[in-house]
């Protein structure tokens, strides 16, 4: 049975609070809310017996740990009346005000979710959570406290109910609580979840820690007063403590296969200082005096924590050879560690929540900063949840730019993810990368300290979609595939628009009269559509020929091929489909060769069918009426004929055995090789088999990187 706590009072919890503010209004307000939260939890009981009010007067008193402001401490008070009782939002703002008003639904939301790892609502309450924590970061510390109490208590229920909670507050509250920075309660949650989930791992480490418990403390102490008296000696004002390490903390180093016996911060100190200057003075002193290990030493203040964590880590001999871990850091870093984001309220310089958490992320706690990106990124609620999971609540890596800015990144990622990190418009426009100064590919693996520069190009063509298979998170991937989606409508509206005026030209149509105001209703009107810009799209990718709607606008017959079925075949062996007609024969013209990615056209010719050309195809300058809408068929997967000319330096190298090496490499075949010899130059004019566009791209973009390559051309015949 577990050792009865003793209840707090409210006058226990004013007194805390007086410590922090002595505004008495404001203290008489938290009064009010608890004689409030009394009467409206009257003659509820919690299962361990005692009257429901002492919960949210508990979860009120935690909060004062992290000194939290009064809205969140009257909010403290008042969670659970909105559940747990026929009270209205409006009833609460009216007495408290909108702010609180919002927190207390903020969190009412969050608790009638369903918290469970083995069931459909786990994706829905990863969501609101993050988004809920994202938007004012109260609610979560409040949830994050809530169910710290609850955890306290949890010996009530059955062992079942016990191993559920403690499971889902490890695998989805600690990792919050761990990326807020607020250590002080994520220790005790994991703690307190270990304890539960694995009993016998809890108490065999609990003993272990309680067996040898006298002889750390003597160890402790005496290496303390020794390092005390050596930091007086040198006028370093400080305090120092004895640290111990947590439960949890301990397991995850017994799960690695550490005994127990070469954990080496079971002896550790904490010294606390005023400034950053003293934080390496007394680490100089210490180092002189006691032999460091090389490895164990961190410098989080120089290189802070994505959380911005910042402090020393050094581990030394101390007395008779045994190590101790000693973290040198300041008061204010200390605060900082401890309570991370809840460190940082700044209600009386009249912030409001949105600039407070804004400033947070100007400051890089960038966690804040990839749950807004991920919000922009409209993406499902599964890709949204896998991305938070995946990118978010993982374990990170810490790699740095040139400058020695810290990017925080999941395991795995790469320099397509950093680049992204820092900014879209760096990796839009990146050509290659730098870690630790040497050139990696882009699907190189980052791994921590990793020094990180991004070679970018202004003229650069943007990313490849391969790209979207390289990268690691989320987020990357949604911002390759949103420059794609707005880089090919732009294309698309250009194309367009290059068309038709093309196709007036051929006509010999006058643009102004084409281009009048009741000639493009008239085109919206029949094609439903909205803007000029909608024409030029659906043009541009072959939903409306060009001809056909300048036909339209002057009453002109087109050249039509009779239909045999009227609807598009999805599932056509032909190569090509065309809109309103089952069968009909296809052809892909020799001259131009287009490929799947292409821009096409059909050319409708007299008897044999339709032959496709690419739409910039020199043989189509002359035609004019004869065209007809095409696309490829997607649901096919060929390779197609392509012919390129490589000019090349002229060596005594084999070049040529190196080329076919690199387009063999990218899984394509050669079906011809011509070489041709010049005076300054070799040319070779291949032909090869590929599966589309962005195949041959590949291919070409891998060969340009051949120092003695010149020019890459495609050959339209």
């Amino acid at each position: 049975m577990d050792q009865q706590i003793e209840l707090k009072t409210i006058d226990d919890l004013i007194n805390k609070v007086a410590k922090y503010n002595k505004n008495k209004k404001e203290l008489n307000k938290i009064r009010e809310a608890y004689d409030y939260a009394y009467l409206k939890h009257q003659n509820q009981y919690r299962k361990t017996g005692e009257a429901y009010i002492y919960h949210p007067l508990e979860v009120a008193y935690i909060l004062t740990s992290i000194t939290a402001d009064i809205p969140c401490l009257i909010a403290a008070l008042l969670h659970d009346v909105v559940e747990d009782t026929t009270t209205k939002k409006e009833e609460i703002a009216e007495k408290f005000g909108e702010e609180v008003a919002n927190l207390v639904v903020g969190i009412t939301k969050l608790s009638r979710i369903n918290f469970s790892t083995d069931n459909d609502y786990l994706i829905e309450y990863y969501k609101k959570i993050i988004v809920g924590m994202s938007e004012d970061v109260r609610v979560i510390i409040l949830k994050l406290v809530d169910r710290l109490h609850n955890m306290r208590t949890l010996y009530v229920l059955p062992i079942e109910k016990q191993k559920e909670k403690a499971k889902e507050t490890l695998e989805i509250l600690t990792p919050i609580a761990h990326h807020l920075g607020i250590n002080r309660i994520k220790s005790e949650l994991e703690d307190l979840s270990l304890r539960y989930l694995k009993p016998e791992v809890y108490y065999d480490i609990v003993e272990k820690l309680n067996n040898n418990k006298l002889e750390r403390d003597n160890a402790v102490n005496e290496m303390l007063n020794e390092v005390k008296a050596l930091l007086k000696e040198h006028n370093i004002k400080h305090e120092i403590k004895g640290r111990s390490k947590s439960i949890y903390g301990i397991y995850k180093k017994l799960d690695t296969g550490r005994k127990f016996n070469d954990i080496y911060d079971l002896l550790a100190l904490r010294i606390l200082v005023k400034t950053e200057q003293e934080c390496y003075l007394a680490l100089g002193i210490i180092h002189s005096k006691y032999r460091h290990l090389p490895k164990r030493f961190k410098d989080f203040i120089a290189m802070p924590k994505a959380n911005r964590y910042q402090s020393l880590h050094t581990t030394v001999f101390g007395l008779e050879g045994q190590l101790f871990e000693i973290q040198i850091r300041t008061y204010e870093m200390d605060e900082i560690a401890e309570n991370g984001i809840a460190s940082h309220w700044s209600y009386k310089e009249k912030k409001t929540v949105k600039e407070d958490n804004l400033s947070l992320t100007e400051q890089k706690l960038q966690f804040f900063k990839s749950i807004i990106d991920l919000k922009e990124d409209r993406l499902s609620t599964e890709e949204f949840v896998s991305s938070v999971k995946k990118d978010l609540l993982n374990n990170n890596i810490y790699v740095f730019t040139p400058k020695g800015d810290v990017i925080e990144l999941p395991k795995g990622s790469t320099p397509i993810d950093f680049a992204y990190r820092v900014h879209s418009k760096i990796g839009d426009s990146m050509v290659g990368a730098l870690v630790n100064n040497s050139i990696v590919s882009l699907d190189y693996e980052l791994k921590d300290d990793d020094i990180v520069k991004i070679i970018t190009n202004k003229n650069s063509q943007g990313p490849s979609k391969e790209w979207i298979n390289m990268a690691k998170l989320t987020h990357t991937k949604s911002k390759i595939k949103s420059y794609f989606s707005s880089s090919m409508k732009q294309d698309n509206i250009n194309l367009g628009k290059e068309l038709i005026e093309k196709e007036l030209r051929k006509k010999n149509i006058d643009f102004n009269l084409f281009y009048s105001d009741e000639n493009i209703d008239r085109i919206l009107q029949k094609y439903k559509l909205m803007t000029l810009n909608d024409i030029y799209l659906n043009i541009g990718n072959n939903k409306i020929g060009a001809s056909n709607i300048i036909d339209f606008v002057f009453k002109k017959e087109t050249v039509t091929l009779p239909k045999i079925g009227g609807h598009v075949i999805k599932n056509a062996d032909n190569d090509i489909i065309v809109a309103g007609i089952d069968k009909v024969k296809v052809n892909l013209a020799n001259c131009c060769n287009p490929l799947p990615g292409d821009h096409i056209i059909g050319y409708i010719t007299k008897g044999t069918g339709i032959t496709v050309h690419r739409i910039n195809c020199h043989n189509l300058n002359n035609v004019t009426d004869r065209t007809i809408a095409v696309k490829w068929n997607s649901e096919l997967t060929k390779r197609y004929l392509a012919n390129i000319i490589i000019h090349t330096s002229k060596t005594t190298n084999n070049n040529l055995f190196e080329i076919m090496q690199r387009i063999n490499f990218n899984s394509a075949s050669i079906d011809s090789v011509k070489t041709l010899s010049k005076i300054d130059e070799t040319v070779y004019e291949i032909s090869l088999l590929v599966i589309g566009k962005e195949h041959l791209n590949k291919i070409t973009n891998d060969l340009n990187r051949l120092t003695y390559i010149h020019n890459i051309e495609r050959i339209i015949r």
